[in-house]
């Protein structure tokens, strides 16, 4: 027999859990599950035993589905490897709420435009590589201190992803934020939120503007998931161990490769194809899939 949780969680800013809620859900697991606690209202787990391999995404489905379009999470796992060392996250739309490049250009006054390309690229209707460039290319001739704006006035940082980074450090985990965005950004973001490394593409400056050009190779798909492969190797990790967040297209290969894979309020491709997806708590709701509780939480 194999040990599997299925871990509940709803937005700590709105919590949704009752014991209607999660007695119905237990109903829904293939046999019964004892039930813990990780936070009154918003995360509780359900372990339950199986005697055979089970889909984790099916049965996921099937307890949200019990719930009857409760705004709540589900997280379906076996319970033995939960507990994750390697930790990569995407940063646009995952870590921070904004797509920095969209950003950059709005000072340009193109941010419709490029907002539309950016948006084709992470549903996977454009490929990656090409469509930065193109992108990048329309910010010419901007100078690089409205960086410093962007980041000071508009970019938010994600709730609940401090305190994703930090108690897992606190753990012996190590964190990385890995982004097809852009250094000048991924540097003070990955700061603040306690990132251990970062990386990312470089912006090509010259005389104190962008020049329009990005540094190659260029940081997408298959880098993301090197990067994955290269620091689990690194220490020598199996693949269980590891843990990878994100919302689009070029996250896909990283979150497959990833002992759990999770889609962040993503677009409708990754989500169908990561392991789990998170579509209504904050980031902490990574944490109690490990099993962490509130007080555990550190940041």
């Amino acid at each position: 027999m194999t040990l599997f949780v299925a871990t509940l969680v709803s937005n700590p800013a709105a919590p949704a859990l009752t014991d209607a809620l999660i007695a119905r859900a237990a109903q829904a697991l293939p046999s019964p599950a004892r039930i813990e606690t990780l936070d009154a209202g918003i995360a509780t787990d359900l372990f339950f035993e199986t005697a055979t391999d089970i889909d984790g995404r099916a049965v996921a489905e099937t307890v949200r589905t019990a719930c009857g379009g409760a705004p709540v999470d589900v997280v379906v796992q076996p319970a033995e490897t939960r507990r994750k060392m390697l930790f990569l996250a995407d940063m646009d739309s995952t870590m921070i709420g904004q797509e920095c490049i969209d950003e950059l250009a709005d000072f340009v006054g193109l941010k419709d435009k490029v907002s539309v390309i950016t948006e084709r690229a992470m549903q996977g209707e454009l490929a990656f590589e090409p469509a930065l460039r193109e992108r990048v290319g329309l910010l010419a001739g901007l100078d690089v201190s409205v960086i410093g704006r962007i980041i000071a006035e508009r970019i938010t940082m994600t709730p609940g992803g401090r305190e994703l980074v930090m108690t897992m450090r606190a753990h012996g985990a190590y964190t990385a934020l890995v982004s097809g965005g852009f250094t000048l950004f991924t540097g003070p973001v990955s700061q603040a939120l306690g990132f251990e490394e970062h990386r990312s593409n470089v912006l090509i400056v010259e005389d104190g503007k962008l020049a329009g050009r990005v540094e190659e190779p260029i940081l997408g798909k298959e880098a993301k998931l090197a990067s994955l492969v290269e620091l689990r190797d690194a220490r020598a990790l199996p693949r269980t161990a590891t843990m990878a967040v994100g919302d689009g297209a070029n996250d896909l290969a990283m979150l497959g490769e990833a002992g759990i894979g999770i889609a962040y309020r993503a677009k409708p491709a990754v989500a169908a194809a990561a392991h789990a997806r998170i579509d209504h708590a904050d980031l902490t709701a990574l944490l109690y899939a490990q099993g962490y509780r509130k007080a555990d939480f550190a940041g």
